[in-house]
């Protein structure tokens, strides 16, 4: 399905206190004299036609921390500027490219290939930079940063826009205006921050840029100077890169959960192996058995060449001090379901949690083993519940006390003993059709032929049922 863009008026908001702003705009709708943070009421009033949509903040931020990821290819200090832009330093770096133009050239290309817009500039200060970036674009000489900053608005020193009206009113609306001030005044006035933003700009304080370190990313590979095809042989190479492996993650207090063996054949073709884990894990003597397999079905071909393990998904995995009996069964648990979930699929390898209700029918949970924990919530019903609880069956009886003697799944019972009831009200919250009989009075009945049931009586429509049998 290939999306339209849009041609007219566009704007992206943002809730703040009681009203919605606008939050990001496109080129159509600042010619129409809307502006970042106007209130959207004021934005329909001057241009009616305004297309909006809410804004993902979350989905923004991630965006731009992969576009300053990607930003690395043409330098390795990048940090992120502001909500809405990457700071690139280009020292030493901008002649790999053929100079300031052909890089800004590249990248403008570059970016308009993958349909972002962007504005950029480059200039010898990290501030001056941010204020062409945003105030037009282009490249400032160099040595020659007040003639390329000077024209600008003094908003584009990042400082906040009550400051900026401030030297508005005072008649100094461009840099050049602010440079001309004499500097002890404004200190007064406007604090420290004002004289901070304009000697960063003007390269008389200096501003370096911290690269962001991103997420480590657990991944080994070996390159083989001649293929191989044995099992045993990839076997070996394996325990090599789960070593490596392992060792990073314990480096890093992680885990694997999902880990990810790709065999490059000679001929170019490719063989990906995948397994997962119950729980996280870095031991390769256990990791190692669950790719064998798999190695053993892998077509070599003609021999493979390079292999590759990706722990496609870690979790947090710090140490922790358990007894040799605690540590071997959880081991042997997590092995087992470790096994079956990579034959039946990890979602299928259930277990039963504990859920705060009184409701039979609602007192427990089902969820997948390798995804969920058992937790200690403090939460008890009662220890009076039977072994197996099932869909409630009918009985023929009468009286709010239970029958001496009734027939059940085709066998006919004597009541020895009988002890209740514990009474049982509907969740109100829950439209549940079973419980709308309303009340129930639940009673532990004993059979003389054995049999130890769960029974219980609905007062305002009276009835007998049968719910649940104690082993």
């Amino acid at each position: 399905m290939r999306i339209r863009p849009i041609e007219g008026p566009f704007a992206l908001t943002h809730r703040s206190g009681n009203a919605d702003h606008l939050h990001c705009l496109n080129g159509v709708a600042t010619a129409r004299g809307l502006r970042r943070g106007m209130p959207l009421a004021d934005a329909r009033a001057l241009c009616p036609d305004l297309v909006t949509r809410p804004s993902d903040l979350p989905r923004e931020a991630a965006f731009l921390s992969a576009l300053a990821r990607w930003m690395g290819r043409y330098a390795p200090w990048v940090a992120r500027d502001g909500l809405n832009g990457v700071m690139v330093d280009l020292t030493g770096s901008a002649h790999l490219f053929g100079g300031e133009a052909a890089l800004l050239r590249d990248l403008q290309t570059r970016m308009v290939r993958n349909g972002i817009t962007a504005q950029t500039g480059i200039a010898d200060t990290g501030g001056a930079a941010h204020a062409i970036a945003r105030h037009g674009g282009g490249i400032a000489a160099a040595g020659g940063v007040m003639e390329a900053i000077g024209p600008l608005p003094v908003a584009a020193l990042r400082i906040d826009s009550d400051t900026a009206a401030a030297l508005a009113r005072l008649g100094l609306r461009t840099i050049r205006d602010l440079v001309l001030v004499p500097r002890a005044p404004l200190a007064r006035r406007f604090g420290a921050g004002l004289m901070l933003r304009l000697d960063q700009a003007l390269g008389a304080v200096s501003e370096p840029i911290s690269a962001e370190t991103g997420p480590p990313h657990f991944a080994v590979r070996m390159t083989l100077p001649e293929p191989i095809g044995l099992v045993s042989d990839v076997e070996a190479g394996l325990q090599r890169l789960l070593d490596r492996l392992c060792e990073t993650l314990a480096l890093h207090g992680a885990g694997a959960r999902r880990l990810r063996l790709e065999l490059r054949r000679v001929d170019g073709a490719e063989a990906v192996l995948e397994i997962g884990l119950a729980r996280a894990m870095r031991d390769p003597a256990r990791i190692l058995p669950l790719f064998r397999a798999a190695i053993a079905e892998v077509e070599a071909g003609f021999g493979i060449d390079r292999m590759r393990l990706v722990g496609a998904l870690t979790e947090p995995m710090p140490a922790v001090q358990l007894s040799a009996a605690q540590e071997k069964g959880q081991d042997k648990l997590a092995d087992l379901v470790t096994r079956l979930g990579n034959r039946l699929g990890f979602e299928n390898v259930q277990r039963f949690l504990q859920a705060e209700s009184h409701i039979p029918e609602r007192s427990y949970l089902i969820a997948p083993m390798t995804f969920s924990a058992v937790e200690e919530t403090g939460w008890s019903a009662t220890d009076r519940r039977p072994l197996t609880v099932f869909p409630p069956e009918r009985i023929d009886a009468a009286g709010p006390t239970p029958p001496a003697r009734f027939r059940w799944r085709r066998m006919a019972l004597v009541t020895g003993r009988a002890s209740g009831p514990e009474r049982l009200t509907p969740e109100w919250w829950f439209d549940d059709p079973a419980w709308r009989s309303g009340l129930r009075d639940y009673w532990k009945v004993e059979t003389r032929q054995g049999r130890r049931l769960w029974l219980y009586h609905t007062p305002q429509s009276p009835a007998w049922y049968v719910q649940g049998e104690f082993a």
